[in-house]
């Protein structure tokens, strides 16, 4: 741990629990609050305080706060498979491969989006943290397809304010076990990360709203393809609501698929891509359209699925 900081509650802060007093306090999420407290890290009049405990005005807080994370810089790198599907002044568009991330983070030493596109030469917006220069959305390590990246600033502006607003279409085609009753609909569950496994996301009723609308493009004897298209953009939301379903993604152990399926399909990750990508145009305004076709290890399982 690093600082220890010690003061007198604020009278602004009267009532307020320990993790939003925190987070007012001293900048911090509430979810590192609540860990802080859960951590026995925070006292109050010399006594450790969980997070759910109110604070009165004038009561001694002592925490002992966290050292600031090591800055993570983009590398430039060379990205096999990164394949650029449009790019101008003002954007972009990857389509991505498995086994990249969108920008690095310390827990990831592996290559990235923000690194290839440095590394072959782009020029990206240097809006939002370093080494989330230009990103404005993100796909999971490994799942495929479509990310448009922003080079000027108002392009990063547009497209933040476009993903906000909820404009940008983003679909998904998702390999999914077993056959949905019903063939469509939308699953609006709220999620957070998991209680017991700090790597997983789940839905739980504090969590943020989540809102995944689902068709039935084709059923099979063991499984179903899925187009989906996103209202929010939780992180593993598709993940999450599908194994939420009982019907995880082909090839997603984290969320609860079966293995000798993936297996048997030769699938080493989940069956998710993001297909389809539109929006307006950050410069002309003009609604664009960009596509991506699955990539051999989803395609082959796909072609071994349909054949029963």
């Amino acid at each position: 741990m690093g600082e220890l900081r010690s003061l007198p509650v604020p009278d602004g802060l009267e009532g307020e629990r320990v993790d939003a007093a925190l987070a007012r306090l001293f900048g911090l999420s509430r979810t590192k609050a609540a860990d802080l407290a859960a951590a026995g890290h925070v006292l109050l009049d010399g006594v450790e305080a969980g997070k759910s405990a109110r604070v009165t005005a004038g009561a001694w807080l002592e925490v002992e706060l966290p050292d600031p994370p090591t800055p993570v810089r983009v590398v430039a790198q060379t990205v096999d498979g990164l394949r650029i599907v449009f790019d101008d002044a003002d954007i972009v568009v990857v389509d991505k491969p498995v086994g990249v991330a969108a920008h690095p983070s310390p827990g990831w030493a592996g290559p990235t989006v923000v690194g290839g596109l440095a590394g072959a030469g782009y020029r990206i917006s240097t809006s939002g943290a370093d080494e989330r220069q230009g990103v404005v959305h993100r796909l999971d390590v490994g799942t495929t397809g479509l990310m448009v990246v922003a080079k000027s600033e108002r392009a990063y502006t547009s497209l933040k304010r476009q993903f906000k607003e909820r404009t940008v279409d983003k679909t998904y085609h998702a390999l999914v076990q077993g056959q949905l009753d019903p063939p469509r609909g939308t699953i609006d569950a709220p999620i957070d990360r998991h209680p017991q496994h700090e790597y997983r996301w789940a839905v739980v009723s504090a969590g943020k709203p989540s809102v995944t609308h689902y068709e039935t493009i084709e059923s099979f004897r063991h499984a179903s393809l899925l187009e989906i298209h996103l209202e929010t953009g939780r992180t593993h939301q598709i993940r999450v609501h599908m194994s939420a379903m009982r019907h995880p993604c082909v090839g997603d152990l984290t969320y609860g698929a079966d293995p000798v399926l993936a297996k048997r399909l030769g699938l080493q990750r989940q069956w998710l891509h993001a297909v389809r990508l539109a929006f307006d145009h950050p410069g002309s305004g003009a609604r664009v359209e960009f596509t991506s076709p699955y990539p051999p290890d989803l395609q082959h399982a796909l072609d071994v699925v349909s054949r029963g």
